[in-house]
């Protein structure tokens, strides 16, 4: 697929995109709040071009882009992807000392995130660089609602209007110990490193850790913020231009019959049993198709049994489909590994749909698991399709995630009004 086909393809959301070269090395990261508008932006023959623009155009052989939930989270995602590749053309903003940071003051006791121009060696650590400072200072904002450190300069010695207003957790009154504003130091470093899919698998490990424990006060507080965190990275299905050549990898790779141009993902989310809930999400051409997901709420398993509830909703939406006369999906994606695999399969066989393929994805280690095969499949951490496969199983987890806390806040003031 040439650039200009590509350039078709890309759709207008928030996002990044990667430019590369014949060899597949990147050249250039960007972001955008309209992707589809600013990447062809490039290739207008009306605009007027530098000598650096046209030494890039001449070399750029492939586009790749990610879409994430907002124009603020685009800014920083780019910034750790610069980071991390160090694409040639992005030179001028890894040197430009005038474009600012988010500075982490890791040498105070209770660390600070402040927007700062200046990198010193004072023991803090540093994001960035930026390119808007606006955009900045809006993405501060949002980050302050879902990772509520301290503000004040100097710790007072009462609470201030930030912790009344829930963006302090008030360290100045001991409301919180060193300990555990230190874990929410290192979930903001995630964040801002990029590492979403961890941040949001750790949260939810920890939030079942402590209802689990019956400590239902800090899974709430953990589900807050889970959610705050899904909220402002509604939809952060990463999705490349190149869907054709993934496709085609996850063809040859899984061993197919046909391309998996429709895709549907399972998960289920269930604190201690309660509220349990699966969602399926369906994908079209690469793309999430919202109009065609599914939400479960579980009526057959009582307690704690994951693979149970697998069961349910699997059997449930392919004994409707059948029912109704509908195609089935090109492939299914099962949040989980061999056991959750084993257990949507033999659900699919009593409904004699045992022909559709179906992998499931481990959460531990990303791991990707066949029918009949005991090991994962050897597949490159760095790939495309393990990518596009961990984003469409981050959208199944996170639409399920969004029905269990509504169930829950309904409950919660029905519970109220009684």
């Amino acid at each position: 697929m040439d650039i200009k086909e590509k350039l078709k393809d890309i759709p207008h959301l928030p996002g990044v995109y990667i430019m590369k070269d014949a060899s597949g090395e990147t050249l250039y990261i960007g972001k955008a709040k309209d992707l589809s508008k600013r990447v062809s932006s490039y290739f207008q023959e009306s605009r007027p071009k530098t000598a650096k623009r046209i030494a890039l155009l001449e070399k750029i052989k492939d586009l790749d882009y990610v879409i994430v939930g907002s124009e603020e989270e685009a800014l920083i995602y780019e910034a750790s992807l610069v980071k991390e590749k160090k694409p040639k053309y992005n030179v001028e903003l890894k040197d430009d000392k005038s474009f600012p940071f988010f500075k982490l003051t890791l040498n105070e006791k209770f660390p600070r995130l402040i927007i700062t121009r200046k990198k010193i060696d004072d023991g803090s650590i540093y994001f960035g660089p930026y390119t808007k400072v606006k955009l900045l200072r809006s993405a501060a904002s949002i980050l302050k609602n879902i990772f509520p450190l301290r503000i004040c300069r100097k710790i007072p010695d009462e609470s201030c209007l930030a912790y009344h207003i829930g963006q302090c957790l008030g360290p100045c009154v001991n409301k919180i110990d060193k300990r555990s504003y230190d874990e929410i130091v290192e979930q903001l470093i995630l964040f801002l490193e990029g590492k979403k899919t961890k941040l949001i698998r750790e949260l939810t490990d920890k939030m079942k850790k402590f209802a689990d424990e019956k400590n239902f006060e800090q899974a709430a507080v953990i589900r807050n913020r889970l959610s705050a965190l899904l909220e402002v990275s509604d939809r952060k299905t990463a999705d490349y231009s190149s869907w054709g050549n993934v496709a085609l990898k996850l063809k040859n790779c899984l061993r197919l019959p046909n391309l998996p141009l429709k895709i549907e993902a399972f998960d289920v989310s269930n604190i201690s049993g309660k509220e349990a809930t699966g969602s399926m999400v369906y994908f079209n051409n690469g793309l999430p198709d919202k109009t065609n997901y599914r939400k479960f709420r579980i009526k057959n398993v009582k307690g704690v049994d994951d693979y149970a509830m697998m069961k349910e909703i699997v059997h449930r939406r392919y004994k409707r489909l059948r029912k109704e006369n509908k195609d089935f999906p090109d492939l299914i994606i099962i949040d989980g590994g061999k056991g959750h695999l084993k257990a949507a399969y033999e659900e699919l066989l009593k409904l004699n749909a045992g022909r559709i393929p179906v992998i499931g994805i481990a959460k531990q280690e990303e791991k990707i698991y066949t029918l009949g095969s005991q090991e994962p499949l050897d597949i490159n951490r760095d790939s495309e399709m393990l990518h596009f496969i961990q984003s469409v199983r981050d959208e199944a987890h996170r639409f399920a995630l969004k029905y269990h806390h509504a169930l829950r806040r309904n409950n919660l003031r029905k519970w109220q009004k009684n």
